[in-house]
């Protein structure tokens, strides 16, 4: 539709000086000290049969890993987190610990103020990763087993990293020029800063046995059957490859943004300042990608971010620490608000957006009637991703809920394929979720190759 109440459009590279791009991109959450891990460490009551391990996906031993810390060995406690979960450090930056490990913490239950299990978990495995000499894990006697992994995101490496100590060679397939998945493309810059995304694959890496062949992608260079021929096992670790529209006119139109691709290109570019960015942003959704679009987008410069949901704020999968997280850095979230129309000029472009309100009752959200229109330079676009199935084209393997079917261990319907991350039914958008996937389904490839 054409308006012509917003005809003007702000949308401009460099609206900040470089120091200021440097600040507002610096580390979230500044590293802890020696001195600050011990005096944190000491807090835990390194509870027997302790919650906070229950409510790890990895289900690493975090009262023994906070004792070694305690006990001034940091690289002996990275360990006990690593052989759990080998992204460690990764999931120490962007877990929702505070819906985790630390919402169950006993100091939490007493106090509201719980052990900060994220930052500890941090410290142990930034040590290591500045001053181990060689890899803390060791391989296995060559099996002479060769498996494929589709995917260099967590949980495909998570899978190779546990695959290759067992002594099986992986050879890993990444449709992007670069591995890593949305830990390198799609998480927001000032939570994984100085390249850590990088350093941790070739942490990974460092075990040996493990081959990354990039710009390989499932149903174009590659497909199923052709990696089951080849290799003992495979492995799909695909995610998410498309984003979900909102179904709009006007969808196309300069200005309308897929909020994981601008993520992407904010965190692969090496010149902040020439990212455009509008005065007037509206972010459409309540994960995590909303609240990181949302903040990325304020620290480039826009003046007015202003996040749309259509529920309420318990209904967000944003945790409550990155809703305050995003209004501390100047966002507006809107509740109970669904967009019913884009706003353009004559030149297709984005100028507005058009919302109604929306009510809920027995669980059934409809809209009000009511509608507000706000000015946007920019809309984005982050109501979640969905699987792309014409990948598997012809493999024959089982969907539920458009997603792939396995069993317990990974297992799909077909023989030899296993699968896991968010490309699975039921999987969940965590980092920390995909590695335990991609570790229990290396348990169980390992399994059937050595049966």
């Amino acid at each position: 539709m054409s308006e012509t109440d917003f005809a003007t459009r702000d949308i401009r590279t460099g609206r900040l000086d470089q120091i200021d791009y440097d600040n507002n991109f610096e580390d979230l959450h500044a590293p802890l000290s020696r001195h600050e891990a011990m005096v944190e460490a000491e807090r835990c009551y390194f509870c027997y049969d302790a919650p906070c391990m229950t409510a790890c996906p990895t289900s690493i031993d975090i009262p023994l890993f906070i004792r070694e810390i305690a006990a001034d060995n940091p690289s002996g406690s990275a360990k006990t987190i690593l052989n759990q979960n080998i992204l460690g450090g990764m999931c120490a930056r962007v877990c929702p610990t505070e819906t985790l490990c630390e919402e169950v913490c006993v100091r939490e239950e007493a106090e509201g103020k719980p052990v900060k299990i994220g930052q500890l978990q941090r410290y142990a495995t930034d040590h290591l990763m500045a001053t181990a000499k060689e890899h803390p894990f060791k391989r296995a006697a060559s099996t002479g087993k060769r498996v494929a992994v589709v995917g260099a995101g967590p949980a495909g490496l998570s899978c190779a990293h546990r695959l290759a100590m067992h002594g099986h060679d992986v050879t890993i397939f990444e449709a992007r020029a670069k591995a890593g998945g949305l830990n390198e493309h799609g998480i927001a810059a000032y939570k994984t800063t100085h390249n850590f995304a990088q350093l941790e694959v070739d942490f990974v890496l460092g075990i040996g046995g493990i081959e990354i062949k990039n710009n390989q992608a499932l149903g174009r260079d590659i497909s199923v059957e052709q990696l089951r021929d080849d290799f003992d096992a495979v492995f799909i670790g695909v995610g998410l490859g498309n984003t979900n529209d909102l179904g709009l006119e006007g969808e196309d139109n300069d200005g309308c943004l897929d909020a994981v691709d601008y993520i992407e290109k904010l965190r692969q570019t090496d010149d902040l300042s020439s990212l455009p960015v509008g005065r007037d942003v509206v972010v459409i959704g309540g994960g995590m990608t909303a609240i990181d679009i949302a903040i990325q987008t304020k620290l480039l410069g826009a003046e007015n971010v202003t996040i749309a949901y259509r529920r309420g704020q318990d209904g967000m999968n944003a945790s409550l620490y990155e809703q305050e997280l995003a209004q501390t850095h100047g966002v507006v979230i809107r509740h109970w608000l669904q967009p019913t129309a884009l706003i353009s000029n004559d030149a297709n472009e984005i100028t507005g957006i058009e919302l109604e309100y929306t009510s809920q009752e027995n669980g059934k959200l409809s809209g009000t009637g009511e509608k507000i229109k706000l000015e946007a330079d920019q809309v984005f676009k982050a109501i979640g991703q969905k699987f792309d199935s014409s990948v598997l084209s012809d493999a024959g393997i089982e969907l539920e809920a458009r997603r792939i079917k396995i069993t317990e261990d990974g297992k799909t319907s077909l023989a030899k394929v296993w699968a896991g991350g968010d490309c699975v039914a039921g999987g969940e958008d965590l980092t920390v979720e995909s590695v335990e996937d991609g570790k229990l389904a290396a348990e169980s490839i390992h399994a059937f190759l050595t049966r």
